[in-house]
């Protein structure tokens, strides 16, 4: 698989028992792919991971693969423990999942030594092209340019990294280290502008669940070097693309999709959707920049 574009990280959608609801996620992935995007990434932080078991991740890619229609699902592979990141990363491989993006441990956040042998053992047990996700600020691990580096290295099948740092520097070093070795992905949605025009070449979209062909429009523009139409809808968007960066962005992002009729604000415990003044403030900003959609199209 080769690893560039729009690749949205997929919510996951559940029935009023808070079981996974198959039929809406199907219907949510051929509804994205068919508004441009160029593959789905699941399980990952947005799909809820953490509260899935390993019987309903697989049973969740599964879904995808034959929703599809051909085009790339991208397992994410997030656990406690690294036996059953391998047994995940094998058996998405047995779904007929195209990649993985292989995740830090959930909770133990150590040193290098330590958190590479995880990433190492996961990346040995697939033949599938691979994504490494760093994300310091909500897994308490920080993969270094450099150590990014050394994992290339050593493995042919690490093809890509989802940097979710907010540092867009990041892009520009591991550019300088690794040259075209690796595709690097804009993993926070408020960064994608900055981080395309230093180099990145795909974004994993948050808000892509709810306005596909936006994003799409958005990514193209910034891509291309338009920079009067990027700007322009950027500053559109990003109230809603700044959601994806909050503690609670499952909760707002899916707010969003239930505003523009593609999903429930339904959450599985310990979140809670949103509430009170919170919620209202969160409707009165999504209600805004909806208004001013087909200003911003133009």
């Amino acid at each position: 698989m080769e690893l560039k574009g729009v690749i949205s990280a997929m919510t996951t959608a559940f029935k009023p028992d808070y079981g996974v609801d198959h039929a809406f996620v199907a219907k949510h992935a051929q509804w994205q792919l068919e508004n441009g995007c160029d593959g789905i990434v699941a399980p990952g932080s947005l799909g809820e991971s953490a509260t899935l078991s390993f019987d309903e991740k697989i049973a969740l890619l599964k879904t995808l693969v034959g929703a599809a229609g051909g085009k790339p699902v991208v397992a994410g592979i997030a656990s406690l423990g690294t036996a059953e990141g391998i047994s995940l990363a094998k058996e998405a491989e047995q779904a007929g999942c195209a990649g993985l993006m292989v995740l830090p441990p959930y909770v133990y956040a150590s040193d290098w030594r330590e958190m590479r042998a995880h990433v190492d053992a996961v990346l040995r047990a697939t033949r599938l092209s691979c994504m490494l996700y760093n994300n310091p600020p909500a897994y308490k691990t920080d993969f270094l340019p450099s150590q990014i580096q050394e994992l290339a290295a050593e493995h042919a099948n690490l093809r890509a990294v989802k940097e979710s740092s907010g540092d867009v520097r990041r892009v520009t070093a591991l550019k300088a280290l690794c040259g075209e070795r690796l595709a690097l992905f804009v993993g926070l949605d408020d960064v994608v502008v900055e981080g395309v025009r230093a180099g990145a070449v795909g974004w994993i979209g948050g808000v892509t669940n709810a306005l596909p062909r936006e994003c799409m429009a958005l990514f193209h523009a910034a891509q291309r070097g338009e920079a009067q139409k990027a700007d322009a809808l950027y500053r559109w968007l990003l109230p809603l693309l700044r959601m994806d960066t909050v503690v609670k962005f499952v909760q707002y992002l899916k707010l969003i999709q239930q505003e523009v009729g593609m999903g429930s604000e339904r959450v599985r415990g310990p979140r809670l959707p949103l509430a009170g003044a919170e919620r209202e403030e969160a409707l009165r900003v999504i209600r805004a920049v909806l208004a001013a959609r087909e200003k911003a199209a133009a």
